[in-house]
């Protein structure tokens, strides 16, 4: 689980950073920054560290060694980097790629009443919230996120990549009418959803949640084309939908 402290120094406009020319410090090694997903603060700060790394050392080497010495791919949010060096053309180029945020959670102790926030990514993790503070200030994720509520407990098992796993399947009309999902401390997995405004609650149980999602996903689509809300559904049994209606809408 990675856990990090967001860095909210005030860069140069670095959003731009890859269709400039290339750029230099104080030596005559030049560099050029590709950004990926990542936020282009964290990504342009990370960058002047490791230019500076390397006009002391002119390796490499001890680039990448820095990285891994202090995290420093985990604390700027990277999911994968690449850094190579032409030195004819005493050219650094850094390419940065970051996860995909799934949804927005909140991780919980066991009495329910103490808790910290995360934000879950693709690779199946939870990060600082920060993350998606930055990608938002800069127009990189507009959407909302579904909210989780996750046990700590479960963190850095399974059910973690399965959630996440999971999540990914979802569809745009499917995540649109996502409130909320709660997975409770005997790993028992609820939705919450809202259409037109209304709250409609799925029990999804313990296990076979991808062909239970499927199935849900079609009983949601029919009641909206129906005019009806669902306010319970029951997958508990993966063999039988139980479906109690309420109002139209």
């Amino acid at each position: 689980m990675k856990f990090i402290t967001a860095l909210f120094c005030a860069l140069l406009p670095f959003a731009s950073l890859a269709k400039q020319p290339p750029r230099k410090l104080l030596s005559d090694v030049q560099y050029k920054t590709y950004f990926g997903a990542c936020p282009s603060k964290v990504a342009g700060k990370l960058t002047l560290t490791l230019m500076r790394k390397f006009e002391e050392t002119s390796s490499l080497a001890a680039v990448k060694k820095l990285i891994i010495d202090k995290k420093l791919d985990d604390k700027h949010f990277l999911s994968s980097y690449k850094i190579s060096y032409d030195p004819s053309l005493k050219l650094i180029r850094f390419n940065f790629d970051c996860p995909k945020p799934v949804m927005k959670a909140q991780i919980y102790k066991e009495n329910g009443e103490e808790f910290y926030t995360a934000v879950l990514v693709d690779s199946g993790e939870f990060v600082d919230p920060t993350y998606e503070v930055l990608l938002r200030s800069e127009k990189k994720l507009k959407k909302s996120l579904p909210n989780l509520a996750f046990p700590v407990g479960l963190i850095d098992t399974d059910i973690q990549k399965q959630m996440t796993h999971l999540a990914l399947t979802f569809d745009h009309s499917f995540k649109d009418s996502l409130s909320e999902i709660i997975l409770d401390d005997d790993k028992k997995l609820t939705m919450i959803f809202s259409i037109n405004r209304r709250p409609s609650s799925a029990f999804l149980g313990k296990d076979f949640w991808n062909q239970k999602v499927e199935k849900l996903a079609k009983v949601i689509e029919y009641m909206k084309k129906k005019n009806t809300i669902p306010a319970v559904i029951n997958l508990t049994n993966s063999k039988k939908i139980v479906v109690k209606f309420s109002d139209t809408i």
